[in-house]
């Protein structure tokens, strides 16, 4: 039972330490809606969403109310569209009709973000994959809530390289598509390794084959609830520091947990997962650098800073799964540069480097994420970038991921400003030597040894 003490302790987290529900995502499965004929596919994909969706907002909102719990997104991601059109879509431009269908339905239902415009191309990509992630950089251009995602990795399957040479291309692209707003279409588009079906956040969130007609998933977060707990054990031990995380990521993962039941009922609808994961915004306390220093660092960057990343993220797994059997998608720690104050501060301290982050992945829920580059960085070394830390997700069997926003126009020392939930953030300056030739080598990088459990 939940006693008084605890509603007194939850009504403090949302009051004053920015403790929120993140995202209610709607997963719907689009297979139903594939057809020969492209008008019925826009057809039948606007009739699915619609109706699944129209609901969904207004019922954030009363949750929202009645339990006095912020609900800060409400969002929807669907089958990857790359498997949907793939007999209609003869070509990029049939693709990119069904990304503004997407954001028309978006924009009909009222929701922030649609995901799921994605193609899952880990061994090999078919014609339509080739075509989705041809048509990314106009139809992220021509649509306003539409994300996309492409997963070009896994442990099973080693890394295409093909298609992530394709994807450096894509990204340069994209952001020229979108230069007048400082190259935004880039923040709404990822590269995966080991991508999961069941993601709630964005850019990455897609439904996965293996789901249900429908589902609800819940993402919450609260960087400012662990800053302010650790702030009542300063100087205590290892074991007093991993346990009052433990104990926070409990009952934060327990306030997700009721709000997606709630969902759940409300909009008949099964439940999914909880998604525990410390994702910051650029609001002042607010996040996980500011975390990361409290456990004892001068600044995020500093020695010390992988295990204690190592730390945190163990931690609010640890937590999230004593509060609820079905924690998934990427649980855990977020280090998203734009998004993050501390993160922020330390790139322009001097004390955090793109090199520095990359190390920092190994041990996090996903990847480089939201950081600014320069917009003349060549595509083969974006490309190589992905290389890497696609490496990272695959043998280590986790999820990493690569959201980099080549800003056209701007460099190093320059900021770009997003706004809303996205922040803004310094350019960083990207190593200078290239990788032409490993990355036009084409093929793939095979599985590790270690993919072999059979």
């Amino acid at each position: 039972m939940i006693n008084i003490f605890e509603v007194a302790e939850t009504n403090e987290m949302i009051e004053k330490e920015n403790l929120d529900v993140r995202t209610i995502t709607l997963g719907i499965s689009l297979l139903d809606c594939i057809d020969a004929d492209l008008k019925q596919v826009n057809e039948k994909i606007y009739h699915k969403i619609y109706e699944a969706a129209k609901d969904l907002v207004a019922t954030g909102d009363y949750i929202s109310d009645e339990y006095g719990i912020p609900i800060v997104n409400k969002r929807i991601s669907v089958t990857p569209i790359a498997l949907v059109g793939g007999a209609a879509c003869k070509s990029p431009d049939d693709f990119v009709s069904i990304a503004q269908t997407l954001d028309k339905v978006a924009h009909e239902v009222g929701v922030n973000f649609i995901g799921g415009y994605s193609a899952l191309v880990s061994k090999g990509m078919t014609a339509a994959d080739e075509m989705l992630i041809r048509s990314i950089p106009k139809a992220l251009a021509s649509t306003e809530r539409v994300c996309s995602s492409v997963n070009v990795g896994s442990t099973k399957t080693g890394i295409n390289m093909d298609a992530v040479k394709l994807m450096g291309e894509v990204i340069l692209q994209t952001a020229e598509a979108t230069k007048e707003d400082d190259s935004l279409g880039c923040a709404k588009l990822v590269v995966f390794c080991n991508a999961p079906d069941d993601n709630p956040f964005m850019a990455g969130a897609f439904h996965g084959v293996t789901e249900a007609d429908k589902i609800i998933n819940v993402g919450v977060s609260g960087p400012g609830v662990v800053k302010t707990a650790l702030e009542k054990v300063r100087g205590e031990s290892f074991e007093v520091l991993c346990e009052t995380i433990k104990k926070t990521a409990f009952k934060v993962t327990r306030v997700g947990q009721l709000v997606a039941k709630e969902a759940s009922k409300c909009l008949n609808v099964p439940f999914g997962i909880v998604d525990l994961s410390l994702a910051p915004t650029p609001a002042i306390g607010d996040s996980v650098a500011d975390i990361l220093c409290e456990i004892g660092l001068e600044q995020v960057g500093a020695p010390g800073t992988t295990a204690a990343l190592a730390l945190l993220n163990d931690q609010v797994k640890k937590g999230g799964v004593m509060a609820s059997s079905y924690v998934g998608g990427l649980s855990g720690a977020f280090i998203p540069v734009s998004e993050d104050q501390g993160m922020i501060d330390a790139v322009a301290a001097g004390a955090l480097t793109i090199e520095k982050l990359e190390a920092m992945t190994c041990v996090c829920s996903v990847g480089l994420d939201m950081i600014a580059i320069p917009g003349d960085t060549k595509a083969t070394t974006i490309s190589g970038v992905i290389a890497d830390e696609m490496a990272i997700g695959m043998v280590n069997q986790k999820t990493t991921a690569v959201r980099l926003i080549p800003v056209i126009g701007k460099g190093v020392g320059e900021t770009v400003e997003f706004g809303g939930l996205l922040g803004y953030a310094p350019i960083m300056p990207v190593n200078s030597y290239g990788c032409d030739a490993f990355v036009n080598r084409g093929g793939r990088i095979p599985a590790p040894i270690h993919s072999f459990k059979n």
